[in-house]
């Protein structure tokens, strides 16, 4: 298929994202991005944001999210140039769309954590003592359902995680054993109820910890950082929540993920020019590598 083709497909059916456009081609999803990309009759309309994301396999550790592949099939709407008005009214559905899911998901997670501290003795110390952070795509208005499988068991889940972070101050670690082993319970029903299929990401862990990562000096600390950062309460103590909030601001994390997100754009950039040059002898895994990265699977630390 050349990209006449495309052209013509889009001419008859109307705008597609790169998701709906590679299932009506059949066309392999790096080579159909870069004809796609290539052809000046396509236009490319984003939906979203990108965002920070750290990988251990960037130098400096840093990129953006969403991956070139995920920002394509999901986030993209490529319609004609000759009829914008057609490429942008689908993409304000689809805006609406992932906003929709991100509240959606967003209220999930604050359920499993109130189920989860209904069953506990010490509720209410827990809700005075620790603050539950989300994070992730949630809190970018990025979440998405494409379904993928889950990385521990190979079961199939509803797109974006729930990423939460709990921080606890001055709780006993009995009760944070308690905390934890009734998330990983609720973690597990809601992961492999066939009515939900949906990934709760979780860790628990003390302001010493917290502080101890304000040091920024390795990649464990860096993800926690950016996730402290980014992170809104999703419920718990406000005050800890805060505590937390003025840490990263009084240690100058801010501007070092600040400078860490400028270097990511120029690394997306630079990926996308190496994708997109015809004499370019980059070998099929660099490709690879550039286009599709580990997939938005980050862990939190």
């Amino acid at each position: 298929m050349k990209e006449a083709d495309i052209v013509a497909l889009l001419e008859q059916d109307g705008p597609k994202t790169g998701a709906e456009l590679q299932e009506a081609t059949g066309i392999e999803v790096l080579a159909l991005w870069k004809l796609c990309r290539r052809c000046p009759e396509i236009h490319f309309h984003n939906i979203g944001k990108r965002f920070l994301r750290l990988d251990r396999a960037v130098e400096g550790h840093a990129r953006l999210s969403p991956s070139i592949r995920r920002e394509f099939q999901t986030y993209t709407v490529l319609g004609l140039q000759s009829r914008p008005t057609e490429a942008r009214e689908k993409a304000d559905f689809l805006t609406h769309e992932i906003q929709r899911i991100s509240r959606a998901k967003f209220s999930l997670a604050e359920r499993i954590i109130e189920e989860t501290l209904s069953q506990l003795r010490d509720r209410d110390l827990i809700l005075e003592k620790v603050c539950f952070i989300i994070a992730g795509d949630i809190v970018y208005g990025m979440s998405h359902s494409v379904p993928r499988p889950e990385s521990s068991t190979g079961e199939m889940v509803r797109g974006s995680d729930m990423d939460v972070v709990a921080v606890a101050k001055d709780v006993p670690q009995r009760m944070l054993e308690a905390l934890d082993s009734a998330i990983y319970k609720m973690k597990h029903f809601f992961l492999v109820h066939p009515g939900y299929r949906e990934e709760l990401d979780y860790l628990i862990k003390d302001t010493v910890k917290v502080e101890a990562q304000l040091k920024f000096d390795t990649f464990e600390s860096m993800v926690g950082c950016k996730i402290l950062r980014e992170g809104e309460l999703l419920c718990g103590s406000p005050v800890v929540f805060q505590e937390v909030k003025r840490l990263i601001e009084v240690h100058g994390i801010l501007s070092k993920l600040d400078q860490m997100e400028r270097k990511a754009l120029d690394f997306r950039n630079e990926a996308e020019r190496c994708l997109l040059d015809e004499t370019s002898s980059l070998s099929e895994a660099t490709d690879r590598h550039l286009f599709y990265t580990r997939e938005e699977a980050e862990e939190i630390y």
